[in-house]
C-alpha cells in the first residue's frame, strides 16, 4: 500500500473554491433548464387552449360545362379542372391550397369551341357553328360537307337544309323547285316579304270570315273564331242585361234578395289568341277597377277549363294579372273564369266576373 500525502492548507483551500465554482455553475444550469421547461409548458398550454383552425381553403366553383377533379380542400392538396366535349378551358387547369388558405392560380371557365374558326367551308361557303360540329351553307353551284364539290346535277335544297333547325331555310314548309325552292305557309298565313317567314292573316278585318249575323269574329293565329257572348239566364231574383258586345250588367236587386246582392254586378267576356308553346310565365290579361269604393280588392280563379296552366297575382293595389304558367301545345281552347271582389272593412261590396277564353294556335308563329 502506497502512502498518500495530505494536502497542505493552500491546496485544500483551492479544492474547496473549485468545488464551490462547480456548484454555482451546476445551480445556474439547473435554473436555466427549469426556465426553458416552464416556457415550453406555457407555449404548449396556450396552443391547447386556443381553438383549432381548420387548415382548409374555400370551396371552389365548378365551371359551367365542365368538371372539377379532386374534393380535398386541405392545405397542400390540388384540384384539377376539365371541360366537356366542345369546350376549352380558360384559366388555371390545376389549383393548389396554399398555407395561407388561398388557392393558387385563377378561377377557370369553359368556353365553347368555335368549329368555324378554321374557315372549313370552301368556295365562299357560309359556316354555321353547331354543337361539336359545323354546317356549310354552299353558294349556287357547290355542294358537299365543305362546299368542295361542284354541282353538275339536280340539288334538293329543302332536303339538304330544312331538316335542321340551325340551317332551316323556311319557317314552316319548303317546296323544292328545279334549281331553287319556295317556302310555304299553312292556311291562315301569308308568306312574308322576306320569302321565308309567315305572317297571320286577319280574317276579321278583311271580312274573310264565315260568322253568322249576330256573331262576333275573333282573329286567331292561323284562323278565326265566331263567338256570341250571352248573359246568364235569370236565377234567384238575379238577372242581367247586355250593355255592350262583351259586357253584361246586373239589373237592380230586390231589397230582400240576399242571393241577388251576392251575385256579380258585372260579367265581361275576353278572347285571347295565343301561339303554341309560348315561353312562361307570361301575362295574358289584366283586370282592374276604374272607380274604387272599398278599401281592398281580391282576385281569384273560380272556374273554367285548363285551370292547371293559369295563375292569378296582384300587380298593384288596383290591378290583378292572369298568368300563363305552362306552355300549351295547340290547337286548344282554354277557358278560365276570374273573380274580382271589392271589400270595405272586410264587408263585400260587389263582385266582377271576367270570362277569359284563349284560342291556342297549332303553330308557334
Amino acid at each position: 500500500m502506497i502512502p498518500q500525502e495530505c494536502l497542505n492548507w493552500q491546496q485544500a483551500l483551492s479544492v474547496v473554491r473549485h468545488m464551490q465554482k462547480l456548484l454555482v455553475a451546476q445551480e445556474a444550469a439547473h435554473l436555466e433548464g427549469t426556465r426553458g421547461l416552464r416556457h415550453q409548458l406555457s407555449v404548449l398550454q396556450s396552443r391547447l387552449q386556443r381553438p383549432a383552425t381548420k387548415q382548409i381553403c374555400p370551396q371552389l366553383a365548378v365551371p359551367l360545362n365542365g368538371r372539377m377533379l379532386g374534393r380535398s380542400l386541405r392545405v397542400g392538396h390540388e384540384v384539377h379542372f376539365i371541360c366537356d366535349a366542345g369546350f376549352r378551358l380558360v384559366g388555371s387547369e390545376t389549383r393548389t391550397c396554399r398555407h395561407n388558405r388561398t388557392w393558387s392560380g385563377t378561377q377557370p371557365f369553359c368556353r365553347s369551341i368555335d368549329d368555324c374558326s378554321s374557315n372549313p367551308c370552301a368556295n365562299s361557303g357560309t359556316c354555321v357553328d353547331g354543337n361539336q360540329s359545323y354546317t356549310c351553307l354552299c353558294p349556287p353551284g357547290w355542294s358537299g360537307p365543305s362546299c368542295q364539290s361542284p354541282i353538275y346535277s339536280y340539288v334538293d335544297e329543302c332536303q339538304l337544309y330544312q331538316s335542321s333547325p340551325e340551317t332551316q331555310i323556311c319557317l314552316h314548309d319548303c317546296l323544292n323547285l328545279p334549281g331553287s325552292y319556295r317556302c310555304l305557309c299553312p292556311p291562315g298565313y301569308l308568306l312574308h316579304a322576306d320569302r321565308n317567314a309567315c305572317e297571320d292573316v286577319n280574317e276579321c278585318d278583311g271580312k274573310q270570315h264565315n260568322c253568322s249575323q249576330g256573331d262576333l269574329c275573333i282573329n286567331t293565329f292561323g284562323g278565326h273564331r265566331c263567338v256570341r257572348p250571352k248573359c246568364p239566364p235569370p236565377r234567384h231574383n238575379t238577372s242581367y242585361v247586355k250593355t255592350s258586345a262583351f259586357q253584361c250588367e246586373r239589373n237592380p236587386c230586390p231589397m230582400d234578395s240576399r242571393a241577388c246582392h251576392l251575385a256579380a254586378s258585372s260579367i265581361s267576356f275576353h278572347y285571347l289568341p295565343l301561339q303554341a308553346n309560348r315561353t312562361v310565365p307570361r301575362v295574358l290579361f289584366k283586370m282592374s277597377t276604374t272607380r274604387s269604393v272599398g278599401d281592398s280588392l281580391r282576385f281569384a280563379i273560380t272556374g273554367g277549363r285548363g285551370q292547371g296552366v293559369f295563375a292569378v297575382r296582384r300587380s298593384d293595389r288596383q290591378t290583378g294579372e292572369l298568368l300563363l304558367t305552362s306552355p300549351v301545345a295547340g290547337p286548344a281552347t282554354l277557358e278560365v273564369e276570374l273573380e274580382m271582389s271589392e271589400f270595405s272593412h272586410k264587408v263585400l261590396l260587389g263582385k266582377h266576373i271576367f270570362k277569359v277564353t284563349a284560342f291556342v294556335s297549332p303553330y308557334v308563329f
